[in-house]
């Protein structure tokens, strides 16, 4: 049985918003960690975007993983959740440092007083507490991999501490899906601002409006232009 965090445990020190999104892509068989697709969506991209096609021949390697590890997706989206990718990577690297291994079982061994030591909010330090023990108790034990879009979006947003980026998250970097556009990622935003309005502000409706040419790998331009503000690819 886990146990629950205490607030008034002693910590132990570490060694060292949401934008409604409603952007569907369709199911993969077998999508995790599938990229069997990656060339393809190059080649249909670049036939009707040249912007993007220049970018993708300037960062070449490399190519999307997904790794099917839902809940560590979960919890790392959770910590990088409106800070830097920066602050977020120093973070977590504290995290490991704390338990060796980020895990569900580790966090509820580890008080929220020593989560909070490794930059955590208080309230992000409850959210990944409460993602881990219902990954515990086996309240997220499904086949991912066989779900839709829709179904997954359904599993997890009721989550306390998990909006629609952080399942945008999930659905590239874990699961696979290859058309998920995350209108929620200041990143992607500011990426589809700098190479398609020379910086201008764009709304919403004209992110999507540039991206329907991606359709359906709009996964996959969204893991290119995100390189152009980041020479280090993110990994959730």
């Amino acid at each position: 049985m886990p146990r629950h965090h205490t607030l008034l445990s002693v910590p132990r020190p570490c060694l060292t918003g949401n934008i409604p999104h409603i952007e569907t892509s369709p199911p993969i068989p077998g999508a995790m960690g599938n990229t069997d697709y990656w060339n393809e969506a190059i080649g249909h991209i670049s036939t009707r975007d040249p912007i993007l096609s220049r970018i993708a021949e300037a960062y070449t390697e490399p190519k999307l993983s997904p790794h099917g590890d839902v809940v560590r997706t979960l919890i790392k989206s959770v910590v990088g959740q409106q800070i830097s990718v920066q602050a977020a990577d120093a973070t977590w690297e504290r995290m490991v440092a704390l338990m060796g291994k980020v895990d569900p079982g580790r966090i509820l061994e580890t008080d929220i007083m020593s989560l909070r030591g490794c930059g955590l909010s208080m309230r992000k330090a409850e959210y990944i507490s409460g993602i881990a023990e219902m990954w515990e108790r086996g309240a997220l034990n499904v086949n991912w991999d066989e779900l839709e879009e829709s179904e997954v979006r359904e599993r997890l947003l009721p989550i306390r501490g998990v909006g629609p980026w952080t399942v945008d998250m999930v659905l590239i970097f874990s699961l696979g899906f290859q058309d998920v556009l995350p209108l929620g990622d200041v990143g992607l935003i500011r990426a589809v601002e700098n190479n398609y309005s020379g910086g201008r502000k764009l709304t919403l409706e004209e992110v999507r409006g540039i991206a329907d040419q991606w359709r359906p790998y709009r996964t996959v331009a969204t893991w290119y232009l995100w390189r152009t503000i980041d020479a280090e690819p993110v990994n959730y």
